[in-house]
């Protein structure tokens, strides 16, 4: 049985975000932490969506992700369950996409099950860019929305959220997602090549 409610959220304001929206540029911050906006976003949504019931948070491993989902799920009246999945991390085309360590990531965040990913789970094949990002190739990013949005059907899960990123989300729902914004949508609607 398909899920009947999928809530997607996008994290909240990163450095990354703050700085590129001054600059234009990259900045340079590899897997980019929330700013003190981003985390009095959290907290907004954290009220919004506290009444609704979930029975499953999924969350991209990228720590601003995580730092999200920790804010707004980390006591939520129906303790879902967390997830953390490598399909919908952002598509990698900046600094902020580069990943860290699972074994990093488990020793900030020990309460957030890691153990299931490799060591290296972010795109770091062929020559970096200038900047020195491995940029994933639009076919492979397009494979893993497809596969995220099949392995969404497949949850036994009736209430999901999804905490992720602005540009996965785009393309999984057409809809683009301001930090911490959110969209409900049914991924058996979407076609086939979504």
């Amino acid at each position: 049985m398909a899920p009947s409610r999928i809530v997607c959220v996008r994290h909240g304001e990163s450095t990354f975000n703050a700085a590129h929206r001054l600059t234009g540029r990259d900045p340079g911050h590899v897997d980019a932490r929330l700013t003190e906006r981003g985390l009095a976003q959290v907290q907004a949504a954290r009220a919004a969506l506290h009444d609704i019931p979930f029975d499953l948070v999924v969350t991209s491993p990228l720590t601003r992700a995580i730092q999200t989902t920790k804010g707004i799920f980390g006591d939520h009246p129906s303790r879902p369950r967390i997830l953390v999945e490598v399909l919908h991390r952002e598509c990698q085309e900046s600094s902020c996409d580069v990943g860290r360590a699972a074994s990093i990531l488990a020793a900030e965040f020990p309460d957030v099950a890691v153990d299931h990913l490799p060591e290296i789970w972010w795109h770091a094949e062929g020559e970096p860019d200038a900047s020195g990002v491995h940029i994933e190739p639009r076919n492979l990013f397009d494979d893993r929305v497809r596969g995220f949005r099949d392995w969404l059907l497949a949850r036994p899960e009736r209430s999901i959220a999804v905490v992720g990123h602005g540009t996965f989300f785009f393309h999984l729902t057409g809809t683009w997602l301001d930090n911490c914004q959110t969209v409900a949508f049914d991924p058996a609607a979407l076609p086939a090549e979504a």
